[in-house]
């Protein structure tokens, strides 16, 4: 017993010092000697909490959702529902990151149930439903209450992501600032990453290009160095803008096409769906006609053409036509990516 409590000890100050490399050495022990030790459910059910988050974040998706549904099964029988709400919160981060937005909603609800905050990923999923202000409530209630520096560093770069969605650039350079110091402080290399990500982000967002690649380059060092895939492909994705920018086309699209690859392999859908949008694409798009912007809200629903033809009393031909200037108009290649553009360009709420 006091063997799986050292262990649990020293992964959870690996996490709170944002060490995930030590982390996973230290799950892995505990995992060696929760096989030894077969009777003690409990631990074996937080080793495989450990070890759903650290497979997210090395892109093995499927089987994070597998661990992490086995630790919430292991985690009931022991009766900790600390550790089941935070089995179900790493379900919640896989299901958002591929799309799936109800079974993730369900998920940060359940954990929430079990006593596990379920910020930022809840906030995230919003941003990602193009609930933006609702996103930037949560994520400002979760910094106001979280004073631990190794806690709001979780949060802070999501709350630049949201902030920058939002347009706040001021509000997104101050979360970032604090991010910097506090991986400063901690020594962190992913923490590092994150920041350097974040300052590239708002340097783009504030038409800083050179500035911008820099940081995300250094970004995309350090999460290459550490095999995040999903988290360098994001970094990629946003260099494949900077470079736009700057007019260095070929490198963008080699950047792009990196980081389409990347999403399209660990099956991350939302960002390989805005990944499909022209990175040159500034403001907000224009030419679409209203009925357009009708079928436009109700393609970005997930509804077929055969259903959108239905509710707007026309036939599915003349759906067939409208979807394809949609996607010719916004210059995207699919109605995953004309639903990015929905989103970003806050169209879902206009006639």
């Amino acid at each position: 017993m006091v063997t799986g409590l050292t262990y649990c000890s020293v992964i959870d100050g690996c996490q709170q010092a944002h060490a995930m490399r030590r982390a996973h050495e230290w799950t892995a022990a505990l995992a060696q000697w929760c096989q030894a030790q077969p009777e003690m459910v409990a631990f074996s059910g937080i080793c495989l909490v450990h070890r759903a988050e650290i497979q997210q974040m090395h892109g093995a998706w499927a089987e994070a959702l597998d661990e992490a549904r086995r630790a919430m099964a292991r985690c009931e029988a022991a009766g900790n529902r600390q550790a089941v709400g935070a089995a179900w919160y790493q379900q919640a981060e896989v299901l958002r990151l591929r799309g799936a937005f109800d079974d993730a909603e369900d998920a940060y609800g359940q954990a929430s149930r079990h006593g596990r905050d379920p910020q930022p990923g809840l906030a995230l999923l919003r941003a990602a439903q193009g609930r933006v202000r609702e996103a930037a409530r949560a994520i400002d209630v979760a910094l106001r209450t979280t004073a631990q520096g190794w806690r709001r560093a979780r949060l802070l770069p999501a709350a630049v992501e949201i902030l920058l969605q939002g347009n706040d650039i001021d509000a997104a350079c101050n979360a970032c600032n604090e991010l910097e110091a506090i991986a400063s402080g901690f020594g962190s290399e992913e923490l590092m990453a994150a920041a350097a990500c974040a300052r590239g982000s708002i340097a783009l967002a504030s038409g800083q290009a050179h500035e911008a690649l820099q940081s995300l380059q250094r970004a995309a060092q350090l999460w290459q160095q550490h095999d995040a895939p999903y988290l360098l492909a994001r970094a990629r994705a946003l260099a494949a803008q900077a470079r736009h920018a700057l007019g260095d086309v070929d490198g963008s699209r080699l950047e792009l096409d990196a980081a389409r690859a990347l999403f399209t392999q660990l099956g991350a859908m939302p960002d390989l769906a805005r990944a499909d949008v022209a990175p040159a694409r500034s403001g907000r798009p224009h030419g679409l006609t209203v009925r357009e912007l009708q079928v436009l809200r109700l393609v970005a629903a997930g509804k077929s053409n055969k259903v959108i033809a239905a509710e707007l009393f026309l036939s599915e031909r003349t759906i067939d036509r409208h979807v394809s200037n949609i996607l010719a108009k916004l210059d995207v290649p699919s109605r995953a990516a004309a639903t990015a553009c929905a989103y970003e360009f806050d169209l879902m709420r206009r006639a």
